[in-house]
């Protein structure tokens, strides 16, 4: 499917497009401040700048955005143009030489997807902090998964 739009009214609509403080960011440490959690830095010199790190526990979070990440239920390959196919499956690959760097650097992985924190801000952060919580007990974990939230 071509691009509906100029290249110039493209170029002026991605540069509104925002890499760091999105609103499900925003949503997100919101609701760990109102659960109490404190400690995580903006890390911009960690692989892949996570959105939010605990280095204190070395873990690493994530909010990745449903269509720019290629989530099944947002992002449908072959529906759009050769060069979002090619972009999408760019970011994923990224995404995944990501977690492995950050493994091989001691730290966990937590990915959460921006639709999650939209619709259930206080769950997302719940996940959050139950990583944390298992993290402190075990420290990071070696494969750099997150452990799974227990709900």
């Amino acid at each position: 499917m071509p691009d509906t739009f100029s290249p110039e009214t493209r170029s002026r609509v991605m540069r509104t497009v925002r890499a760091r403080d999105t609103a499900p960011e925003l949503r997100l440490r919101k609701a760990l401040y109102a659960r109490g959690v404190r400690g995580w830095r903006c890390h911009r010199k960690l692989p892949g700048s996570p959105d939010l790190s605990f280095g204190r526990v070395r873990l690493a979070v994530f909010v990745d955005g449903a269509f720019w990440h290629g989530h099944p239920s947002k992002y449908w390959p072959g529906r759009t143009s050769e060069y979002w196919d090619r972009k999408i499956a760019t970011n994923m690959a990224r995404d995944e030489r990501v977690n492995r760097e950050l493994a091989d650097l001691g730290w966990a992985v937590l990915r959460l997807w921006d639709f999650e924190i939209e619709g259930d801000p206080d769950a997302a952060a719940a996940r959050v902090e139950s990583a944390l919580d298992e993290l402190t007990e075990t420290g990071p974990l070696k494969d750099g998964n997150a452990p799974e939230a227990t709900d």
